[in-house]
């Protein structure tokens, strides 16, 4: 008789910027969720799918657990709040320093009221010398009662097979909850909105890509499926911002939709025709209805 395979749910959560999605990507073995070195990259909940012998793991990747300022703010961290009661393995990601800050204080607070075995993942270990990864373990581990800790660099792949191995060891018994070859439960419009989005936070400025929403408008295959055409918007804040996204005779633009189109065409293997205009909606991240708009719902959590 065969082995019971394991299957579950696990988040990912922890202070923005901590290389949550680069981990999450490392894991799954392909890109999902974006990444940048800028805050609130991540704003929906983003489940991916992890299947091999041993079983499934769903993986739920939230938006860093920080206070809110708006209400795009309040809808993040209450997806981020609500996660780590609803799942079966909670991933804390911290960054490899001895020093426990308010967003961490903050973040061992909300743990409190987890009932599931919780795995202390310190990422960047690439940054800093081996000796001193022990100290950061030892500060942790007088915080919180860790089911484990494990070091890893999700950007150089080291240790992602121990933190796959580690979530299957708490995960119950039971049957997988998606076929086996699905990786994640976002549409392709959904993901390729993203990845524009990832590329305008990568070539803006700081005080812009906060201001900014993407949406894939269409997204429609030629005959014989060789050329799929995609019309997106980027929505920003104010008229300055307009400006300086589309750039001098439209050079910004061209240059994210330019590095966007790369990601999409390898997501979806084939050429793709992208097209993306510039619309300016006011304040929008503290507009229920747009928030809502563009995909960010509480009710959907």
């Amino acid at each position: 008789m065969s082995e019971e395979k394991k299957a579950g749910f696990a988040t990912l959560i922890g202070r923005p910027n901590v290389g949550k999605s680069t981990l999450m990507n490392a894991m799954i073995g392909q890109k999902i969720a974006i990444t940048s070195n800028k805050p609130q990259t991540t704003r929906n909940r983003i489940q991916t799918v992890f299947t091999d012998e041993r079983g499934q793991i769903v993986f739920v990747d939230t938006p860093g657990i920080m206070k809110a300022k708006n209400k795009l703010g309040e809808y993040m961290v209450s997806a981020a709040e609500r996660m780590i009661t609803e799942v079966d393995v909670v991933l804390w990601l911290v960054e490899p320093t001895t020093y426990i800050g308010g967003g961490e204080r903050h973040i061992l607070e909300e743990l409190s009221k987890v009932k599931c075995p919780v795995i202390l993942v310190i990422n960047k270990t690439d940054t800093i010398a081996k000796e001193d990864i022990l100290a950061v373990i030892d500060t942790y581990r007088k915080e919180y009662e860790f089911a484990e800790i494990i070091p890893v660099s999700a950007l150089k792949n080291n240790n992602v097979d121990d933190v796959i191995e580690s979530i299957f060891k708490y995960l119950p018994e039971g049957h997988p909850f998606y076929d086996e070859d699905t990786v994640t439960d976002q549409p392709v419009k959904a993901i390729a909105a993203e990845m524009i989005r990832e590329k305008a936070l990568k070539c803006l400025s700081d005080e812009i890509p906060h201001g900014i929403a993407v949406a894939v408008d269409s997204m429609k295959w030629r005959k014989g499926n060789a050329i799929c055409d995609i019309d997106a918007t980027i929505v920003c804040e104010r008229d300055s911002h307009k400006g300086i996204i589309i750039g001098k005779q439209g050079q910004m633009l061209k240059k994210i939709g330019s590095a966007a189109r790369y990601e999409i065409e390898r997501l979806i293997d084939c050429k793709v025709n992208l097209k993306i205009w510039v619309k300016v909606k006011k304040d929008w991240r503290d507009s229920d209805f747009l928030v809502k708009n563009f995909g960010y719902d509480k009710k959907e959590l």
